[in-house]
């Protein structure tokens, strides 16, 4: 009997862990399930996110499309014919005529016609000037201006008549308005040749200056520059400035006149090479040999450094710079883009005794 009843209870046992185990099993094959729609709830946002990425693409596509229309809107296309321009101060002074003559030369390689014509730092001549180039719907203009400020309408007026304007030389007092403005570094080749004339004076000494045109932003940028080396030294006494306006007559009556009033000059700086021969020119003839200085390169400067009346000068590339504004409009007009800042410097270079053998028409060769 008891065998009976512990069969029995073995197998109510058995029923009742397999019931349990019948209970259980679902529970172990819910999360494959949960797995397989959470899969496919999450299959339509995997699907719309290339959706989403292609249309803000079709959104940016319009945009960059107007951006390139309106970039393609503000390049001027030229006047119409195949002139190129060159408008410079008068080809008297060297200095002007190697841009002149560089510039022209480059244009005709790329064949351009060319128009050269000098406004004489006129800036009423340099209105009527703009006007005629506009009137013969130049392709460019290359100008070296009449002054910082007096030349902003001639050179928006023109760029109203979808002509480009590269200014050499000279820079105007806004920018947006040209094209490019190339000019030599001014600031650090009037430094370095006023380094070289501190040496020669033995950092001490009696000195006059002579000044460019003030309405040339040349003329000031020099002078800074000059100063920032001189002044540096306390035994330098400045007796008098003079402006001669670049000019070469000038400066020797404003030079005469100055040794008249201080015979004690130990040295002259001027602020460009024309000066610096009228200022020699005046020192011969008093019999006077002092340290002075000039700034362009001119071959005149050369000659008198050579000569021993002259100290040095520092060198404007002016057939780079104006080569350079011809390849740039060129560039331009074809491409829509000179691929530069509008604003660029050329580096000047100090010229001595030692190394006055490679300048030769403004350009030096190592």
């Amino acid at each position: 009997m008891k065998r009976r009843l512990v069969a029995l209870l073995a197998v109510m046992a058995m029923g009742t862990s397999l019931l349990a185990g019948c209970a259980a099993a679902p529970a172990t094959t819910a999360a494959p399930a949960v797995e397989e729609a959470a899969a496919e709830e999450a299959a339509p946002a995997e699907e719309e996110a290339p959706a989403d990425e292609a249309a803000a693409e079709e959104e940016a596509a319009p945009a960059e499309d107007a951006a390139a229309e309106e970039a393609s809107a503000d390049v001027l296309p030229g006047g119409g014919s195949n002139i190129m321009y060159v408008i410079t101060p008068s080809v008297s002074n060297p200095a002007f005529k190697a841009e002149v003559d560089n510039a022209v030369a480059r244009a005709e390689e790329l064949g351009y016609e060319t128009k050269a014509v000098s406004h004489d730092d006129d800036p009423t001549k340099q209105t009527e000037l703009f006007d005629a180039a506009i009137a013969d719907k130049a392709a460019a203009i290359i100008c070296d201006n009449a002054g910082a400020d007096a030349t902003i309408e001639a050179v928006k007026k023109a760029r109203d008549a979808g002509i480009p304007t590269f200014l050499i030389d000279r820079e105007i007092t806004e920018d947006g308005v040209a094209i490019a403005q190339i000019i030599a570094d001014n600031n650090q080749g009037a430094a370095a040749i006023a380094e070289v004339w501190v040496e020669a004076m033995g950092e001490k000494g009696k000195y006059v200056e002579l000044l460019g045109k003030d309405s040339d932003t040349n003329a000031h940028v020099r002078t800074e520059a000059f100063h920032s080396v001189i002044d540096q030294y306390p035994d330098f006494e400045m007796l008098e400035q003079q402006t001669a306006n670049w000019e070469q007559t000038e400066a020797y009556e404003k030079m005469d006149a100055l040794i008249q009033a201080h015979p004690d000059i130990e040295g002259v700086i001027c602020g460009n090479d024309t000066m610096l021969a009228g200022a020699c020119a005046a020192l011969k003839d008093h019999g006077m040999t002092v340290p002075a200085i000039g700034v362009d390169g001119s071959d005149d400067a050369v000659a008198l450094i050579k000569a021993g009346e002259a100290t040095g000068t520092a060198l404007q590339q002016f057939a780079v710079i104006a080569r350079t504004a011809v390849e740039e409009a060129d560039m331009y007009l074809k491409e829509g883009t000179t691929g530069q800042d509008e604003r660029q410097l050329i580096p000047c270079i100090a010229i001595t005794a030692e190394n006055a053998d490679n300048l030769s028409g403004f350009v030096y060769t190592e």
